[in-house]
C-alpha cells in the first residue's frame, strides 16, 4: 500500500502537480507554466482560510476565484477548483523572485532546474512593499523584533522577544533592502493579504522550508507585474491579477505591450484576453497558440528579459 501511494505521488509530481506539500516544480525553456488546477469538496465547518492554507495558497487566491463565497461559512459540500497552477514571473528565473500583485514568492534553483513557490503577505496601503533587487544578507532563528521608531508610538514598546507574540515568527531572512526581510508570522490568516508594514510574511510551515533552502548571498528581485504570460506545449497562457497598488494606468494597454514584447500579439484570441482581463482571478488561461513554425525561444527570451 505504501509503495502504491509513493508511486502515485511520484506520478502526480512528474505531471507538474503539487502533492499538498510546498514542494518544487521543474521548469526550463518552453516550460513556464507549473502545477495544475486541483479540486476540493468543502467539508462541514471548513473555512476558505482553512482550504487556502491546506493547499499552500494565500487567502487571496481562493477569494479571487470565488469572490461571492462567504470566507467563514462557505457552502458545505460544494465542489470547487483549487488554483494551484502558476505562470512563472517574467524574470531571469534565478534566486528569489517576489511578485507583489499575485502575493507570491518563487525560489529558483537553476542547478537542479526546480522552483519552489509560496504565498505571502505584503505591505498594506501606505506601507507598500517596494520594488527592488539585492541579496539575502542574513538568516536568524528566533529573531527579536525591534520596533521601528516610527511605529513605537503605535505599539508602545521598543522590542518583542521570541515567542508566540512576535510578529516575525520563528525565522527571519534579511534583505539588503534596508529594514526589510522575509519572515514568518504569528497571524497566519494574513497570508494572501496586504497586512504588513512592508516586509514579506510566509506561513510558519513555509518559512521553515524556505529558511532551509535559501543561503546568504542569494539574489532577490521584488517585481510588480499583474500580468504574466507563458508558453507551454505551443499554447499561450495568460494570468491576470488585480493592480493592488494601483500602479498600472491602463491594464489593457499594459497587456498589449507585454504580448507585443513577447512577439505573441498575432497569435492570441482577443476575446480570451479580454475575458482574462475582466476576471483578473489569478488563474492561468489559454489565450492562443504559437503559429506553425513559430519559435518558442523568442517568447522565452522576452519573458526572461
Amino acid at each position: 500500500m505504501v509503495k502504491i501511494v509513493i508511486l502515485a505521488l511520484s506520478i502526480f509530481t512528474a505531471m507538474g502537480c503539487p502533492t499538498g506539500i510546498a514542494g518544487g516544480y521543474s521548469y526550463g525553456p518552453g516550460k513556464s507554466v507549473v502545477g495544475c488546477i486541483r479540486h476540493h469538496t468543502i467539508a462541514p465547518k471548513e473555512t476558505i482560510l482553512d482550504i487556502a492554507r491546506n493547499f499552500d495558497l494565500g487567502f487571496n487566491e481562493i477569494q479571487l476565484l470565488y469572490p461571492g463565497m462567504d470566507p467563514w461559512i462557505p457552502d458545505s459540500g460544494r465542489y470547487i477548483d483549487i488554483p494551484t497552477q502558476w505562470i512563472l514571473p517574467p524574470t531571469r528565473h534565478h534566486g528569489v523572485v517576489i511578485n507583489l500583485p499575485e502575493l507570491r514568492l518563487y525560489h529558483f534553483l537553476p542547478k537542479t532546474g526546480m522552483v519552489t513557490t509560496f504565498p505571502i503577505g505584503i505591505g498594506n496601503l501606505g506601507w507598500e512593499t517596494p520594488v527592488a533587487t539585492g541579496k539575502i544578507t542574513d538568516r536568524k532563528v528566533n529573531p527579536v523584533w525591534v520596533v521601528p521608531e516610527s511605529l513605537r508610538p503605535k505599539y508602545g514598546f521598543i522590542s518583542v522577544p521570541p515567542g508566540p507574540d512576535n510578529p516575525l515568527g520563528k525565522y527571519w531572512v534579511g534583505l539588503s533592502l534596508d529594514g526589510y526581510g522575509i519572515h514568518g508570522t504569528n497571524i497566519p490568516w494574513g497570508i494572501g493579504r496586504l497586512v504588513s508594514h512592508g516586509c514579506i510574511r510566509l506561513y510558519p510551515e513555509h518559512i521553515a522550508l524556505f529558511f532551509e533552502e535559501v543561503c546568504v548571498g542569494t539574489p532577490f528581485e521584488i517585481i510588480y507585474e499583474p500580468v504574466k504570460i507563458g508558453v507551454q506545449d505551443g499554447n499561450i497562457f495568460m494570468e491576470v491579477h488585480p493592480d493592488i497598488y494601483q500602479r498600472i494606468p491602463d491594464m489593457e494597454a499594459h497587456i498589449r505591450c507585454r504580448l507585443k514584447e513577447m512577439c505573441l500579439w498575432s497569435s492570441i484570441s482577443f476575446g480570451a484576453v479580454k475575458n482574462a482581463l475582466q476576471k483578473q482571478n489569478g488563474v492561468p488561461v489559454r489565450v492562443g497558440c504559437l503559429k506553425k513554425g513559430g519559435d518558442v525561444s523568442i517568447a522565452m527570451e522576452a519573458s526572461d528579459s
